[in-house]
């Protein structure tokens, strides 16, 4: 028997090895043949190496970022042709459809005649001002492939777009088709306007569109039904609520082999997954697509089930068995809350007592009206453009004489002056042009030629011309303008108009103290009226109080009508209006005594300033706690501000000289937190009447015309005062800049009809007094304060509420006698010599000495009270 060497098993095993051999063999052979031609498989390799795919050439951020700058510039042409197309479409398409033999004829399109083209076929064609949207789709793409980063969400800026570009011709045609053309619709859109009017009438076509937006509206926003919800839908909801509600007695009154009935299989109750946070509540939510957040907080929640997952009858028996529990239990376990015990907080404090109310007592008072103010100027620029012309002509010509280029220059035309801006050119020195101040009033033949060099803030040099018909600014329009009317200023001061006709309002809180000076018959004593006129306008008489200081005895005596109103004056005086100049001094010093008090009161209730005070005391929160009353026990009041104004200090000086200049410059320093400001004019602006104390204490100053260089330094601490034209033409400095205004003029009989106005009305009982000043030295102070003919006509009645109340205070006898606080205050110190009441005692009241009226009768018969 012969053994075979090798069966078929090793034979196909064998095979495998054999090919592999071959197929190296043959690459072998490949190999020699392409080392002998290798220079052109050589060139075909590289063909190879440059065929890379698409994803590869896409991962090249170049590659990337030119594609995304090409679509930016096609969707920028396509934007410009599109909207182009919806106002030059009609004639594009004349020009488009028609053959024309003269090739350089172009199209009205933007985009020339290749976007007239895209108007005719894409816009016009299709959906009309929809295809804004190609454009703005396509600049998307070309930013995120540019950046890589996207402006607006690519997946909902696609969808919202597609809907935009149907829906909006569609609504455009369907609502304005017999008032737009084509291009603006589309005839795609024109075309499903008429085959749905055609298919199902007009009204279902709205209905349809109407639908579609709702459907939009319900996509950006689920909720919004629940804004409109009916209450029939609610209804339906609470009777769905007590279907799946069922008690425990219910289930027990029912037989068990019913109970199939009662809760089906198919039931949510039973079906339905619960775990411990899971309740009754939320399943009726999920069966009525979930209630609103409304109702969601006033469901309270249900008895939570057991999260065991149990079967129906499980859960059938687990209710019969709490329920059998709940019928052994014989009595209710309550427990109350601990209730804490009802506090006022400070807002119900203010609220139950009431805001103190500073315009009570004259609640009936009414502003000025504007019919008692004329309009003395027309507001127009008298200037006419020869005029203009001729001076710029002027100014050009004479900057040119001395070889001064400038590039530039503009007016700007205000009331009185005209302000010419030029612009110098690279290289002039700013110099030259301020020295030529006189030699252009030649050239202009002006009066008043005030230079800028430079106007602050711009870079420029002003060159102020008067104008030849100077308009009247008014103070009706002043007070009528709405920067005056809505100015939230402290005290607000309408003065005039700029150079741009704006209405300058400033406020004298914030100055703190005003400096006024020009020469006689230049508008200083005008200002000074347009000043009070003002205030008058806008500050109720409980609010502002004016010591007003006439040397002339006739500048402000028409104020003489307001004096139950808005005047303060010192005690037993006969006149409000401050004539004799022994009388100044001792009101000044009263004012000094009356801001020292102030202070006192403003530390006794820790406040920097009269605003934070008198807040605090509208809230009442400067009233001890113990006191209910309006007016708390240690003096505190309601503080108006204090204005006090001198027509010509120039003359108090003369005259009483370190007697007025000493407490003038100690209100000035002091006067400003407790609401006391003052308004000083003088003729005179030397140095021997406006001293550096004084001057240093006004940041704020008004310079009226004045004769001299030297004067306007004084005033203004600049020269240009002396360059002004008068008739009310003055500059304002507020401590950095120099403002040119137009004063506005009122002339006295609209002031008079003013104050007969305010006059007429109910003013207070008594004018506002200031502190009693008695001078040192005098025979005043050597004379007993309580002899008999020192008391006040009140005293014996002041006396007998007193000992009646038992309670010795400045505001009892204020509130029961109706006087005024300062004069309240005397006769507590008179009571005090008589030994009626006893000495101050900080915030508690007098101590009352005399303990019945019998006993203050016989008190008050003797002929010394005091000697009790």
């Amino acid at each position: 028997m012969k053994i075979p060497l090798f069966n078929k098993d090793t034979e196909a095993k064998k095979k495998p090895a054999r090919n592999v051999k071959k197929g190296v063999k043959q690459q072998e052979e490949k190999s020699k043949k392409s080392k002998k031609t290798g220079k052109a498989k050589k060139a075909d390799l590289d063909l190879d190496l440059k065929k890379f795919s698409f994803s590869e050439r896409w991962a090249d951020e170049r590659f990337r970022s030119s594609v995304g700058l090409i679509t930016i510039t096609i969707s920028i042409f396509l934007f410009i042709s599109i909207l182009s197309s919806l106002f030059t479409g009609n004639e594009d398409m004349l020009f488009t459809l028609s053959s024309t033999e003269n090739g350089a004829e172009q199209a009205e399109n933007k985009g020339g005649n290749l976007g007239a083209l895209i108007g005719l076929y894409v816009v016009r064609g299709t959906f009309g001002v929809g295809t804004l949207v190609l454009p703005f789709l396509l600049f998307l793409l070309g930013v995120r492939w540019l950046t890589g980063k996207n402006l607006l969400p690519l997946g909902k800026s696609f969808g919202w777009s597609i809907f935009g570009l149907v829906m909006i011709p569609w609504t455009i045609d369907m609502l304005f088709r017999s008032h737009a053309s084509d291009f603006v619709y589309g005839t795609t859109s024109k075309f499903i306007s008429e085959f749905l009017d055609h298919n199902i009438g007009a009204i279902a076509s709205y209905f349809t569109l109407f639908m579609l937006y709702a459907i939009a509206l319900t996509i950006i926003n689920p909720r919004w039904i629940d804004g409109i919800q009916i209450e029939s839908l609610k209804r339906l909801k609470s009777r769905v609520r007590e279907f799946f509600t069922f008690s425990s007695t219910d289930i027990d009154a029912e037989d068990s082999s019913d109970s199939g009935s009662v809760i089906p299989e198919n039931s949510p109750i039973i079906n339905q997954e619960l775990d411990e946070e899971e309740n009754l509540e939320a399943i009726i939510d999920d069966f009525l697509d979930g209630p609103s957040e409304k109702e969601e907080a006033d469901i309270e929640p249900a008895p939570v089930v057991p999260a065991q997952n149990p079967s129906p009858e499980q859960n059938l028996t687990e209710i019969k068995e709490s329920a059998a529990d709940s019928d052994s239990k014989d009595f209710d376990f309550e427990v109350k809350e601990k209730k804490e015990e009802e506090t006022i907080d400070e807002k119900d404090f203010v609220k139950e007592y009431g805001e103190y109310d500073p315009t009570l007592e004259l609640s009936n008072y009414k502003m000025p009206g504007l019919d008692h103010l004329v309009d003395h100027g027309d507001g127009k620029n008298a200037v006419s453009s020869d005029e203009l012309q001729a001076n710029k002509e002027k100014i050009i010509e004479t900057l040119q004489h001395y070889k001064i280029e400038i590039s530039k220059i503009t007016a700007e035309v205000g009331p009185t002056v005209t302000l010419y801006e030029i612009v110098p050119a690279p290289g002039v020195r700013i110099s030259k042009i301020q020295g030529l101040e006189k030699d252009i009033a030649l050239s202009l033949a002006a009066l008043g030629i005030r230079i800028i060099a430079p106007i602050p803030g711009r870079g420029t040099v002003g060159i102020e011309v008067p104008n030849t018909n100077p308009d009247v600014v008014s103070m009706l329009a002043l007070i009528k303008s709405e920067k005056f009317q809505k100015s939230d200023a402290e005290l607000p001061i309408a003065l005039g108009k700029t150079i741009s006709n704006e209405t300058h309002v400033f406020d004298l809180t914030k100055m703190p103290h005003l400096l006024m000076a020009g020469a006689t018959g230049q508008g200083k004593s005008v200002g000074l009226n347009a000043m009070l006129v003002s205030l008058l306008y806008r500050k109720h008489p409980s609010e502002l109080k004016f010591v007003l200081v006439d040397p002339k005895k006739v500048e402000l005596s028409v104020y003489n009508h307001i004096s139950r109103h808005y005047l303060a004056q010192l005690p037993e005086a006969k006149d409000a209006i401050i004539t004799d100049t022994d009388k100044v001094v001792s009101t000044l010093y009263s004012l000094c005594k009356e801001m020292d008090q102030r202070y006192d009161l403003l530390k006794d209730a820790q406040c920097r300033n009269i605003k934070e005070y008198n807040a605090k005391f509208i809230n009442r929160k400067i009233i001890p706690e113990t006191c209910k009353e309006a007016h708390p026990e240690r003096g505190h009041h309601y503080l108006p501000y204090i204005v006090l104004v001198v027509d010509e200090f120039a003359d108090l000086i003369m005259t009483a000289g370190k007697e007025v200049e000493t407490p003038i410059a100690r209100l000035a320093q002091l006067a400003r937190a407790i609401g006391i400001h003052l308004i000083i004019a003088t003729q005179r602006p030397s140095v021997k009447i406006i001293t550096g104390t004084i001057k240093a204490n006004f940041p704020g100053r008004v310079a009226f015309r004045v004769t001299s260089a030297i004067d306007s330094r004084t005033i203004l601490d600049a020269s240009g005062a002396d360059q002004l034209i008068g008739r009310g033409d003055l500059l304002m400095s507020t401590g950095n800049d120099l403002i040119r205004l137009q004063c506005g003029f009122v002339d006295t009989p609209e002031v008079e009809s003013i104050c007969n106005y305010i006059g007429a009305q109910r003013g207070y009982s008594e004018i506002y007094e200031l502190p009693e000043y008695v001078p040192e030295g005098s025979a005043a102070t050597e004379k007993s304060a309580t002899s008999v003919e020192e008391r006040d006509a009140l005293f014996n009645d002041a006396a007998s509420i007193v000992v009646l109340h038992q309670q010795g205070s400045t505001s009892l006898v204020q509130r029961k006698l109706k006087v005024g606080y300062n004069r309240a205050g005397r006769i507590i110190d008179q009571l005090e010599d008589a030994g009626i009441i006893g000495p101050f005692e900080g915030s508690k009241a007098r101590k009352v000495l005399v303990p019945d009226e019998l006993s203050l009768e016989q008190l008050l018969n003797r002929s010394l009270p005091g000697d009790e």
